[in-house]
C-alpha cells in the first residue's frame, strides 16, 4: 500500500513539474515559476514538526489521516510520514535501501508523466491534472488508513495504547495543544522566512523594484519575525518548535547542513531547467520530461545501491565524500561549458552525473541524522532534516527567480533585434510565446543566448554551494550501523 501511494506521488510530481511553466506562463509570469513553490516548501518544512509531534501524541494512524487531507487540498507534505513508517518497521542497517526501494516507483511513473502532461496540454487543459490528482491521492491512500486504524484499534484491545483521559474542555485543549505544538514558534518562523524570501522574487514586478517602500518594508517584517521567533524560542515557549539538543550533536547538524545544500542547489539550477530544454535545445514538453525522469531513474537506482552498500558494509559517509559530492560539482560545473543548443547528449551526460550523485546522497543524509538518534527521535529527526531541506529548497528557489529576473531581460534586451524590443515583457513572461518562435529564427537565437546567460549563472551558483555541503558531510561521524543498538517495543 506504501509502495502504491508513493507511485501516485511520484507520478503527480513528474506530472506537475512539466506542468507549472505552463501554468505561470497562463499568467504572463513564467520567471516566477519557482515562486510558486516556496510557500509550500517553507509550511511544508516547518509543519512537519507539528506532525511529528502529532504522531508521537496521538498515534501513526491520526497523522497519517491529517496528511492525506492536507495533500489532498494541497498536495504538499504526505511523504514525510511514509518515511516514519519506514522507519518504524525496519531495522536501520536496512532503512535505507527499504527507503529506496519504496523511491523505485520513478522507474515506472517516468515513462507515463511526460506523455500525461503533454496530453492534457492538448486536450483538458492543466486544470483538469490538478484535479485528477486530488482525487487520486485521496483514493490511494484511504486502505493503507483503513489498515493503520485496524492495527490500531487491535493495539488498544491488547492494552498496548493507554487511555487518555484529560478532564479538559474543547478551549481548553485548543490552549494545551497550541502549547505543545508551538503555535506561536510555527506561525512566527513560517511568516517571516516566507515575507523575507518573497521581495527577492517579486522585486521585479515592483514599479520601483527593491525601491518600493511595499518590497523592502515586506522583507525587513520577515526579518523582524524572525528575530522575535529566536527570543520567543529563547526566552518564552514552553515547548520548544526545533529540538535543539539534537542540533549540538555534530552528526545530527551536519545532516541538517548537507540537506540544506541539497535541496538548495538543486532548486537554483533546476528551476528553469525544463524550460531550457524546450527553448534552447527544441525538446517537446514529453522529451522533456523524459529528460526530467531520468533523473528519478538514475538516482532511484543508485540510490538503491548506496543503500545496499550501507546494508552489506555499515557505512554511509566515504559514500558520500567519494561519490557524492564530486559528482555533482562535475555534473553542474560541465553543464556550463555544454548549454549552447544541439548539444542535448552532452546536457545528459551532465544530468546523469548529478542524478547519481543526489540519489546517493538523500540516502545517506537520512541514514546519517537516524544513525545518530535514539529509536524514540525518530520522527522529530526526520522532521528537523525536512525542515532544513525545505527551507534549503526555498532559498534556492528564491536565488534562482532573482537571478533570472535580473539576467534574463537584460540579455533579452541586449540580443533581441529593435523590432521585436516591444514584444520584450511577453517573450520574458510567457514560455508559449518564447516557443512561437521558429528555431532558426534571428528571435529564437537571441531568446536562446539570453537562456544561456542565465542558465549559466545559476549553474555556477548551484555548484558553489556544494563547498558547504562537504562540510556538513566532513561532520559526521562515521558511525558503523551494524554496531548501532536499537530499542525495540511496539509502534502504533
Amino acid at each position: 500500500m506504501i509502495y502504491l501511494i508513493y507511485f501516485v506521488e511520484t507520478l503527480l510530481a513528474g506530472t506537475t513539474a512539466a506542468l507549472v511553466p505552463y501554468v505561470t506562463s497562463a499568467f504572463s509570469m513564467h520567471s516566477l515559476t519557482p515562486t510558486v513553490s516556496i510557500l509550500s516548501n517553507i509550511v511544508g518544512g516547518v509543519t512537519n514538526l507539528t506532525i511529528a509531534k502529532i504522531i508521537d501524541v496521538f498515534g501513526r494512524p491520526h497523522g497519517f489521516i491529517l496528511c492525506v487531507i492536507l495533500g489532498t487540498m494541497g498536495l504538499l507534505l504526505m511523504t514525510y510520514i511514509l518515511s516514519v513508517f519506514i522507519a518504524d518497521t525496519t531495522k536501520l542497517e536496512n532503512r535505507a535501501l527499504m527507503q529506496a526501494l519504496m523511491n523505485s516507483t520513478g522507474l515506472l511513473t517516468g515513462w507515463v508523466a511526460g506523455p500525461l502532461a503533454q496530453g492534457y496540454l492538448n486536450g483538458l487543459g492543466w486544470r483538469w491534472a490538478f484535479g485528477m490528482f486530488g482525487a487520486l491521492v485521496l483514493l490511494v491512500t484511504l486502505p493503507l488508513f483503513g489498515l493503520l486504524v485496524w492495527n490500531y484499534r487491535k493495539a488498544k484491545r491488547m492494552g498496548l495504547v493507554r487511555e487518555r483521559s484529560n478532564g479538559r474542555s474543547n478551549a481548553q485543549s485548543v490552549v494545551h495543544y497550541g502549547r505543545e505544538f508551538d503555535a506561536i514558534g510555527l506561525c512566527l518562523v513560517s511568516v517571516g522566512v516566507t515575507l523575507f524570501l518573497l521581495p527577492f522574487n517579486l522585486h521585479t514586478l515592483a514599479g520601483n523594484g527593491w525601491a518600493s517602500p511595499f518590497m523592502a518594508g515586506m522583507s525587513i517584517f520577515g526579518v523582524f519575525l524572525l528575530v522575535a521567533f529566536a527570543l520567543w524560542e529563547r526566552s518564552f515557549a514552553p515547548i520548544r518548535l526545533l529540538p535543539y539538543s539534537l542540533l549540538l550533536d555534530r552528526t545530527v547538524f551536519g545532516a541538517c547542513l548537507l540537506c540544506t545544500c541539497l535541496f538548495g542547489s538543486y532548486a537554483v539550477w533546476n528551476s528553469y531547467f525544463g524550460s531550457y530544454l524546450q527553448v534552447v535545445q527544441g525538446l517537446s514538453v514529453e522529451e522533456t520530461s523524459y529528460v526530467a525522469q531520468a533523473y528519478t531513474v538514475v538516482s532511484v537506482l543508485f540510490a538503491v545501491l548506496a543503500g545496499y552498500i550501507i546494508h552489506r558494509t555499515g557505512r554511509f559517509k566515504n559514500v558520500s565524500l567519494v561519490i557524492g559530492i564530486p559528482l555533482s560539482m562535475l555534473g553542474q560545473g560541465l553543464m556550463v561549458l555544454v548549454l549552447a543548443p544541439g548539444n542535448t547528449g552532452y546536457i545528459i551526460v551532465c544530468f546523469l552525473l548529478i542524478s547519481v550523485s543526489q540519489g546517493v546522497l538523500v540516502v545517506t543524509d537520512e541514514i546519517a541524522i537516524l544513525a545518530a538518534g535514539s529509536h524514540e527521535h525518530v520522527a522529530a529527526m526526520l522532521a528537523l532534516v525536512s525542515i532544513f531541506g525545505n527551507i534549503g529548497g526555498a532559498i534556492g528557489l528564491t536565488i534562482a527567480a532573482s537571478i533570472w529576473s535580473d539576467v534574463l531581460p537584460s540579455r533579452l534586451r541586449q540580443y533581441l533585434s529593435p523590432e521585436e524590443l516591444p514584444n520584450l515583457h511577453d517573450i520574458f513572461g510567457d514560455l508559449a510565446k518564447q516557443l512561437y518562435y521558429p528555431i532558426g529564427s534571428p528571435t529564437r537565437i537571441a531568446i536562446q543566448h539570453a537562456y544561456q546567460d542565465a542558465m549559466s549563472r545559476l549553474l555556477l551558483v548551484s555548484t558553489g554551494i556544494w563547498v558547504f555541503g562537504a562540510v556538513g558531510v566532513l561532520m559526521w561521524r562515521n558511525i558503523n550501523v551494524k554496531e548501532v543498538q536499537e530499542t525495540k517495543g511496539h509502534v502504533w
